[in-house]
């Protein structure tokens, strides 16, 4: 490809998929979306998006969702459910809880948000007061049933999406008002959420059945009680994972089924099955695919500019040809991170937050980095066939590396405030920093630089190999660093889905985490081979990879430590 045409191609993709995005999430502009800030308690500012339909008026005023995600996500994971809702009449308020995303405090802090987030969304002059759904998934069941508890008369009735009333000792009203539960059977979290072993066991955990004033297991699909009087319940019991219950089409058709027979007054009727919002996660998926060209290419480009032009240098690999130490390190380094994963996550709850490191998740991934960093540096040393020959300008390396973020930054922090959407796919999301989050970026930037600076100088001594073909180095060393978490993954749910329970049952949430890390670690690998071939250091690729990676974690994970609150850990974290 010509010179600029990765970039160009990038840059295609971003505008086309961002631009895709739009339109699915605006209806073809019947619904305006806008970044909405609002007050909380203890001087808290509280984050959303706000789905309004041009028929949401003050003389007309319409239905309304609070839409809540879970824990370690942010308010765009409830797009499809928001899409769906908005595009048949219903205003949506999709919050980040108080600790997530761009809203201020802890994670737990001021009951979650969920109580100031309702009395916000009820406030809006073309909103229903009187016509109010609350929809959570995940431990974003929490702030939606403290919301009910704070406004009892508040809401009509509740969506709990893979969640239970109260989890983790969470405030809840005792008889909640018409509340449909959508669990799915292999749902990871069952023990957590329901005291069952499995998800499809659910229609006979106590718990439920207490929920559902009844002594006998649930029927899937019955409704119990009645919708007029508020004590309707319905237990929707889909075929699919934790994460899919707000990715999928019976999860979120379940929750739009439910709010158009519990709360009156949306314009566009609709049904349940006919949904578009695939298309708007297509959409920021091409977005982030082009993220990562444009990466490239503008690394490609920077290094055609004179002052860049000292680092090019063609690569010298120490070796000539794929020996059995060259096949022995790819599978040591591919394997070696997905094992040590669990272990290194549960030692890292250790590494409590602080105020340079107030994330426990990425406190905890740092603590996994670390270890595989001194692995790395302890097997690069056995393993190596002969002595590498770099050529790093740590200078240089660190301008063009600044460069080359700042612009893959434009481009979101663009497309973000044209259009309100991201880089993201499912669980894999890359969202633009508020001005705290970046704040908290540099500490952990730091620390993710030693570990790719030791990670990306083993691939470029251990893996490189003479005259190698720019697509066969590209796949090989994409494959070192992502393989091992395919095949966890694949252990993982490969007997969920045979038995109903993960390999490891004490750790889904660390097993969904997983998850993200094998798209992020393939474009690590992508972008360390293309800048060593290119300059024949590892050092500007470590250097992307750090602050790319510290940014991702940072605006995508959740804060547990402020200046006024100090939260341990939902127990979900604890109890994996």
């Amino acid at each position: 490809m010509r010179k600029g045409g990765v970039f160009a191609l990038g840059l295609v993709l971003i505008l086309a998929g961002s631009f895709l995005a739009h339109e699915v999430q605006t209806a073809g502009g019947k619904v305006a979306v806008e970044d909405v800030r609002f007050p909380g308690p203890q001087g808290l500012t509280l984050s959303g998006l706000l789905y309004v339909p041009a028929s949401a008026t003050a003389d007309h005023p319409a239905p309304a969702v609070l839409a809540s995600h879970g824990y370690i996500n942010t308010r765009e994971m409830q797009s499809p459910f928001a899409i769906e809702l908005s595009r048949r009449g219903f205003v949506v308020l999709a919050m980040d809880m108080t600790g997530h995303g761009w809203s201020g405090g802890a994670v737990g802090q001021a009951d979650y948000g969920g109580p100031a987030a309702l009395a916000y969304l009820r406030s809006l002059p073309f909103v229903d007061e009187e016509n109010v759904g609350l929809e959570g998934h995940s431990l974003g069941g929490d702030p939606v049933m403290a919301a009910a508890l704070a406004e009892p008369d508040g809401y009509r009735s509740i969506v709990l999406e893979g969640t239970t009333p109260g989890l983790l000792g969470a405030r809840a009203p005792v008889s909640p008002k018409n509340v449909e539960v959508v669990f799915g059977r292999y749902d990871e979290f069952a023990p957590l959420m329901w005291q069952v072993p499995k998800g499809s066991l659910v229609p006979t955990s106590k718990r439920l059945m207490a929920l559902f004033a009844t002594s006998a297991p649930v029927i899937p699909g019955k409704i119990y009680g009645s919708i007029a009087e508020g004590t309707a319940r319905r237990l929707v019991n889909p075929r699919v994972t934790h994460p899919l219950e707000h990715f999928s089409r019976t999860g979120v058709g379940a929750a739009v089924e439910w709010f158009q027979a519990t709360l009156s007054g949306a314009v566009w009727a609709k049904p349940a099955y006919r949904q578009v919002w695939l298309w708007k996660e297509i959409g920021t998926l091409a977005a982030f695919a082009g993220f990562v060209l444009l990466l490239i290419g503008t690394f490609e480009l920077l290094l055609t500019l004179r002052f860049f032009a000292p680092l090019l240098h063609a690569p010298e690999p120490a070796a000539k040809h794929r020996g059995w130490k060259w096949w022995l390190g790819a599978v040591l380094t591919a394997a070696i991170p997905a094992l040590t994963f669990y272990p290194m996550m549960d030692v890292g709850q250790a590494f409590a937050p602080m105020r340079l490191f107030p994330q426990w998740i990425q406190n905890q991934l740092l603590v996994w980095a670390l270890a595989n960093g001194l692995i790395t540096l302890v097997l690069s040393l056995l393993l190596r066939g002969g002595k590498p020959m770099f050529t790093n300008r740590w200078g240089l390396s660190a301008l063009i590396a600044a460069a080359t973020i700042a612009v893959g930054y434009l481009s979101l922090a663009v497309v973000s405030a044209l259009w309100h959407v991201d880089y993201r796919f499912w669980v894999l999301g890359l969202k633009p920093l508020d001005v705290r989050r970046a704040g908290m970026a540099l500490p952990y930037f730091v620390v993710w630089t030693v570990f790719f600076l030791v990670a990306i100088r083993a691939l470029a001594a251990n893996l490189a190999v003479a005259g190698e073909g720019f697509l066969m180095q590209v796949g090989a060393w994409k494959l070192a660093m992502c393989g091992g978490f395919v095949v966890l993954l694949l252990y993982e749910y490969g007997m969920l889905f045979a038995t109903g329970i993960l390999a490891t049952p004490s750790e889904p949430l660390n097993t969904i985490v997983a998850i993200q890390f094998v798209p992020l670690l393939a474009v690590v690998g992508a972008i360390a081979a293309v800048t060593y071939r290119r300059t024949n250091s590892y050092v500007p690729g470590a250097l992307i990879c750090a602050a790319l990676l510290a940014w991702y974690v940072t605006a995508g994970t959740a804060t547990h430590w402020s200046a006024n609150v100090k939260t341990p850990p939902p127990g979900a974290a604890r109890s994996r």
